[in-house]
């Protein structure tokens, strides 16, 4: 990528207020490289505020300037921006997608079959060994397990899958110079070792609790599915089940006691259609379709192959299959997510709901098999 063009980019992606979809408008006005080359008129003149100009002509530079520092100081760092090298396939198709990612470690697991794993922070022991295994028979499978780098279910996950030879992604939710908590900055740097950390924040950037859900949407957006351990009623892991469901992904949820605050988040996605899971093959057959269509759509990418049970059917229409998730997805938004004409996609899913595969619902139609009977 040419650095012009992403000095460019991340000058215009880190003005303030300037979300991902006002960023894709200015870019089809004029190149970016072009755009922050404007006087204050004319960035007036495209709709810009008086503080976003005041940031492009006279902050960024400071800002890209050390981001090109940090970036420099190691060749396991990089910087990804959509649709170009490296930006993770899956998260390029979410509604939008962060315009900046930060990386440090192995940028091409970002584009390898993932599944997110995340749970509360203060889990039981018999929660956190539950993590650990599941985590043990992803990658054993092939799968890169994906989390938050967060005390509990997400540290427990991030282990299982390093100390049994696997891939692991920690998205963050502060820059990757300000690691959190601290007290998983050794965890951090293994995870440098054997997959990657993440992040949308400049890298020296602390954590606030407004990044939190930010960064569940990436975690849901990198993964075929979500599996939620174990999570109380108002935890964040509910927030990164909202976004999967609403992304297309699968989500999963290991029930546990009625007795147990802690269960009440992931008994209710159970209640609400989430697949019960317990045992990981229930989470493989699941996402055996969405891992291929993954695959598939990403053919520039060198990828592990997904171990299958033999004998198992292939599923049909895959791509339309794999953008309708536990909550009502309308027939103009899969359309939209697989750029298939609306027509080919209601005759479809038509068939599809003939084989069980969906159900038509109010609003859309939802998958097959996960308590909606």
């Amino acid at each position: 990528m040419d650095e012009a063009y992403l000095s460019a980019w991340m000058t215009l992606a880190l003005a303030p207020k300037l979300g991902p979809k006002s960023l894709s408008q200015l870019s089809k006005l004029d190149k970016v490289e072009h755009i922050v080359g404007y006087d204050k008129a004319a960035l007036a003149s495209i709709g810009l505020s008086q503080q976003q100009i005041h940031y492009i002509t006279s902050r960024a530079k400071r800002d890209i300037d050390q981001c090109f520092e940090w970036k420099a100081q190691s060749p396991d760092r990089h910087i990804l921006v959509p649709n170009k090298s490296h930006y993770p396939s899956l998260l390029n198709q979410i509604d939008s997608p962060p315009p900046i990612l930060f990386v440090k470690g192995e940028v091409e697991v970002l584009d390898l079959p993932q599944i997110a794993m995340v749970g509360s922070r203060n889990a039981s022991a018999e929660a956190l060994q539950t993590a650990y295994a599941f985590a043990k028979d992803f990658v054993e499978h092939g799968l890169v397990v994906t989390s938050g780098l967060a005390l509990g279910i997400d540290g427990y996950a991030h282990d299982g899958a390093l100390k049994n030879a696997g891939k692991t992604i920690a998205v963050l939710g502060s820059g990757l110079e300000q690691v959190y908590p601290s007290r998983h900055r050794g965890l951090s740097q293994r995870i440098t070792e054997q997959g990657a950390l993440v992040s949308e924040f400049l890298p020296h950037i602390k954590a606030r609790s407004n990044h939190f859900p930010r960064r569940n949407r990436i975690i849901s957006g990198l993964c075929t599915g979500v599996l939620v351990v174990e999570a109380a009623e108002r935890s964040g892991s509910l927030i990164t089940a909202r976004y999967a469901a609403e992304q297309g992904r699968d989500v999963f949820a290991i029930p546990g006691s009625i007795h147990n605050p802690n269960n009440r988040g992931g008994n209710q996605l159970i209640k609400s259609g989430a697949c019960l899971v317990q045992k990981t093959q229930d989470v493989l057959n699941e996402i055996e379709i969405l891992v291929n269509w993954s695959i598939n759509s990403n053919k520039s990418v060198q990828v592990a192959t997904f171990v299958q049970n033999d004998g198992q059917e292939e599923l049909p229409f895959s791509e339309v299959l794999a953008n309708v998730g536990i909550e009502a997805t309308p027939v103009d938004i899969v359309a939209d997510r697989t750029n298939i004409p609306v027509h080919e996609v209601m005759m479809q899913l038509l068939e599809l709901e003939l084989s069980g595969h969906v159900v038509a619902v109010s609003g859309g139609y939802i998958r097959k098999g996960r308590g909606e009977l």
